[in-house]
């Protein structure tokens, strides 16, 4: 009834949604008796309409108009700061202070305890019934609904259009936040409150780009005076390497960067390296100098990482909280070995700086105390970009100046994420879509897709981020999950991925996507006789690939351009495929720290509302244990001469792999420990030739 009398005339050639609601008409009606029955349970506790907005959640309202009132955090200057201490009446007492567990966490989903038993979540599971009969083609026609679902913050414009989503839609996701207590859980964030309840820690990497003037106790500290110490650390050493006041063990000055760090400790960084190598600006900060990283304990990254450098002109940054990351500190003590071979012991101190908080390890290591860079438990390894793991590599590369200014580009953002009504915050509302598309669509994956080569790595770092902070299957207080969360997230710069698998996002399955371009390249070609520049090209792509997606092409369209029936199935589009597109006036240091920030929070909004613990990550723990048994064993058969056993404790299928490794290994065995390299590596007489392995 949605849709234009034209459509429903010919509803078998152009509304698609037909066969999907047959397929699952029985999980419909499945659905839609839960949702009566919920909705009679809370009939007697109606949600109470905030205020400015409608008493029935049918009669949508602008994006514009405030839904609830905006935050009251107390700032450290003009506006609303991010921060306020959470510990002060404590302190005026005298009392030791402590971080307490926010209330907003105690009961996820209000009164009903699972945020999917309560009212909102009922009426947007009927919601999806009123979706379904309309088509992303016909929505589009409607500018209104387009004017209402584009939001901008800064410079960055963010147009929700084409999600399968109504202006009604929205009103019932900003409910579901508020019954969520999203507002209180996102300020008991910002302000210290200890949310990260599995591992009893606040959640501060807010903290790591906070202004100076700010103020955050956290048991008693003010966390935002230990940030900016750190960082104007960070400021004076690395300005001490970039201008050549310190200098190597033989008196040359540092021209390399080899930061070693695994998960956060690289994906991070090396995104926003990647982000900045080829931006105008900062490309000028970094002439003459490069940075690698070296994660993967795989030899080939080590090879590959140390092709071509000089040991006399490369500093190394290890980057591990604790210094016992089992691969993190295998590279670092293969790259030590690289650096004393040539230099000698004493070279450590001079060609080695570390970010952690275990100073005796470090100095153990050889590393001077001085040389050992701050950072916190309060910062998880995925949010630990603006913290010293990410901007002492990135600071020796670019510049403190650069990289403050990436600083500010996620303050931003965070400030807009904290103080900005839902209705018009970009953060939230991204959240929101994204939840919707998950758990009341059932779409199983997301494609970060930036037309932009210089954020060719954002979507390996988002992966992690969103993956590794809500690929949950509980809630915070360990009942299973009754609804679908988290996602796979994947991507790939166009038009690259358009040649890889865009032909699935088309035709196959339907994954909704984040479409990120730019309205100024980093690096401008036009070519004489060319219609459109380079960057224009790539932009034509950027906009018309969203459109195909949401639009399709129908079997009517195709018989009027005289396609034989026999391909007319093959060539049919059906669109209604859902994305979002991001603008930005250009990619920068600042506005890279802007879209970093805008992810970060955007997988904050899903975890607060869906009641999960988005800062742990128990999931990664076992196998490293298993590797550590698998790692004993190996030693104890390479050390008798022997293959593993039955007594070792290995499932049969395991026990075969393990042989038939060890014995294709056999002869890199030796008679007494050596240290032994690829010769392009370090070249002497225990050396591994390029032909051995």
């Amino acid at each position: 009834r949605d849709q234009p009398a034209s459509c429903r005339g010919r509803r078998q050639e152009c509304c698609f949604s037909r066969a999907r609601r047959r397929a699952n008409a029985h999980r419909e009606m499945s659905r839609s008796a839960r949702s009566a029955d919920l909705l009679a349970k809370t009939k007697t506790k109606p949600v109470t309409p905030t205020k400015g907005s409608s008493s029935s959640p049918s009669s949508p309202k602008p994006l514009g108009q405030s839904q609830s009132p905006r935050s009251s955090v107390r700032g450290a200057g003009a506006g609303a700061s991010a921060f306020q201490s959470v510990s002060e009446q404590q302190l005026r007492g005298g009392a030791k202070p402590s971080v307490v567990m926010s209330s907003a966490f105690a009961e996820p989903g209000a009164a009903c305890g699972s945020i999917s038993e309560g009212s909102s979540w009922a009426k947007l599971e009927m919601h999806v019934r009123e979706v379904d009969q309309q088509h992303l083609r016909y929505l589009l026609k409607d500018e209104e609904r387009c004017r209402r679902l584009s939001l901008e913050h800064n410079g960055l414009f963010a147009d929700f259009s084409r999600q399968r989503v109504t202006p009604k839609t929205l009103d019932l996701l900003f409910e579901l936040a508020e019954e969520a207590g999203l507002r209180e859980k996102i300020q008991a964030m910002f302000s210290g409150e200890q949310i990260n309840e599995t591992e009893h820690r606040s959640v501060l990497h807010t903290a790591t780009r906070a202004a100076r003037s700010e103020e955050l106790m956290v048991d008693g500290k003010n966390v935002v005076e230990d940030v900016w110490r750190v960082l104007d650390k960070i400021k004076h050493f690395t300005n001490a390497v970039r201008n050549g006041e310190w200098l190597g063990a033989t008196g040359k000055p540092i021209k390399s960067v080899v930061a070693i760090g695994i998960g956060g400790s690289f994906l991070g960084p090396l995104f926003v390296h990647t982000a900045l190598r080829t931006e105008p600006a900062a490309s000028v900060k970094a002439q003459g100098r490069q940075l690698r990283f070296l994660a993967n304990v795989d030899p080939v990254d080590v090879a590959r990482a140390l092709n071509g450098l000089n040991q006399e002109t490369t500093m190394v940054v290890i980057v591990s909280k604790t210094f016992t990351t089992a691969e993190t500190m295998l590279n670092a003590r293969t790259v030590r070995k690289w650096i004393t071979s040539e230099l000698g012991e004493e070279a450590v101190s001079k060609h080695m700086v570390a970010v952690s908080t275990n100073t005796k390890l470090v100095t153990q290591f050889g590393i001077d105390p001085d040389n050992i860079f701050e950072f916190w438990d309060w910062v998880g390894g995925r949010y630990s970009v603006c913290s010293a793991v990410g901007m002492l590599p990135l600071s020796l590369q670019y510049g403190f100046g650069v990289m403050e200014q990436f600083l500010e580009g996620a303050r931003d953002i965070d400030q807009h994420f904290l103080n900005a009504p839902f209705e018009k915050n970009i953060p939230v509302t991204l959240g929101l879509v994204n939840l919707w598309n998950i758990s009341f669509l059932h779409y199983p994956a997301r494609a970060i897709l930036p037309y932009c080569q210089a954020l060719s790595k954002l979507a390996p770092h988002i992966q992690q981020v969103s993956m590794e902070s809500n690929g949950k299957g509980v809630d915070m207080a360990g009942n299973p999950l009754k609804f679908e969360s988290g996602e796979i997230d994947f991507g790939e710069p166009g038009t690259n991925g358009q040649h890889s698998f865009y032909q699935l996002i088309h035709q196959g399955r339907v994954i909704p996507c984040d479409f990120i371009g730019t309205i100024k390249s980093q690096q401008s070609v036009y070519l004489k006789g060319e219609i459109v520049s380079n960057h224009d090209e790539l932009m034509c792509n950027f906009f018309a690939q969203a459109d195909a997606l949401a639009t399709g092409k129908n079997a009517v369209e195709l018989r009027a351009e005289n396609v034989p029936d026999n391909l007319i199935p093959h060539k049919t589009f059906t669109g209604n495929r859902p994305s979002t597109s991001i603008l930005l006036p250009e990619l920068n240091a600042y506005t890279t720290g802007q879209i970093l920030a805008l992810y970060e929070a955007m997988v904050a909004v899903k975890g607060f509302v869906w009641g999960i613990n988005s800062f742990d990550q128990w999931g990664v723990e076992l196998g490293k244990v298993l590797a550590s048994k698998c790692r004993s064993k190996m030693n104890s058969a390479r050390t008798q001469k022997r293959l593993i056993e039955a007594s070792d404790g290995f499932n049969f299928s395991t026990t075969r792999l393990l042989n038939r490794y060890l014995k294709g290994k056999t002869f890199l065995q030796y008679p007494e420990p050596k240290d032994v390299f690829p010769c392009d590596i370090i070249d002497s007489e225990n050396c591994i030739p390029p032909d051995v392995e």
